[in-house]
């Protein structure tokens, strides 16, 4: 054998390891296409009954929605109607009630007045001048004393 049938021999061999690798990652390419055809078939399968569930279930939000907002219409408009009608009571007896309010008050000084003894000392204040401790505090601290 000559040098050039040696060298013919090796490149032989060469591309027929060169040709079994390739034909080895064409297969394996084709088994992973075919495993990804699978499950995009099953995701496919799967997915559309998700998808018009999905769809269903916005169309009821959607519905619930518009029944929500008639129900915030007519929420507002009852607001709107009681605040009218507070401020009509408000100005239709807010005056008079004021008036009979201070009628009374004047009434109840007038009455105070004329019941008070004419010939008592008139109440003076002293600054800087303390109560006892008998007379200090309200009503309020009566109670929690005891």
């Amino acid at each position: 054998m000559s040098g050039g049938e040696v060298a013919g021999i090796l490149v032989a061999v060469f591309w027929a390891i060169l040709v079994s690798f390739l034909a080895l990652a064409l297969v394996r390419l084709a088994q992973t296409l075919k495993a990804t055809t699978r499950l995009v078939a099953e995701v496919t399968e799967q997915a559309v009954p998700l998808l018009s569930e999905a769809s269903a279930t916005v169309r009821e939000a959607n519905t619930q929605l518009a029944r929500v907002d008639s129900i915030a219409s007519d929420v507002q408009e009852v607001t709107s109607n009681a605040s009218a009608l507070s401020s009509t009571v408000s100005s239709a007896f807010g005056g008079p009630l004021v008036k009979v309010a201070a009628f009374g008050y004047g009434v109840r000084r007038a009455i105070g007045r004329k019941a008070a003894p004419e010939d008592a000392p008139a109440r003076t204040v002293v600054i800087g001048k303390t109560l006892p401790s008998a007379r200090r505090g309200g009503r309020r601290n009566r109670g929690s004393k005891g």
